[in-house]
């Protein structure tokens, strides 16, 4: 997944599936990340929902953290 300079959600969620784990620290990151405009465009939205298709999948794991 391609980031543009500066998305930090979309580097935020690219880290937690380059890495397969993603900590409760990351997923509240993420969250807050995604609402921060107060809107979710559907690029938002589309790699949110990559990223639940993966936890779901399990090719990224919910981990302590």
């Amino acid at each position: 997944m391609p980031c543009k300079p500066g998305d930090k959600l979309c580097e935020l969620i690219k880290k937690a599936i380059d890495d397969h784990e993603l900590t409760m620290t990351e997923y509240q990151e993420i969250l807050a990340q995604a609402h921060e405009d107060g809107i979710i465009d559907a690029e938002e939205q589309r790699m949110l929902r990559q990223l639940q298709q993966m936890i779901e999948d399990g090719t990224v794991k919910r981990v302590p953290g």
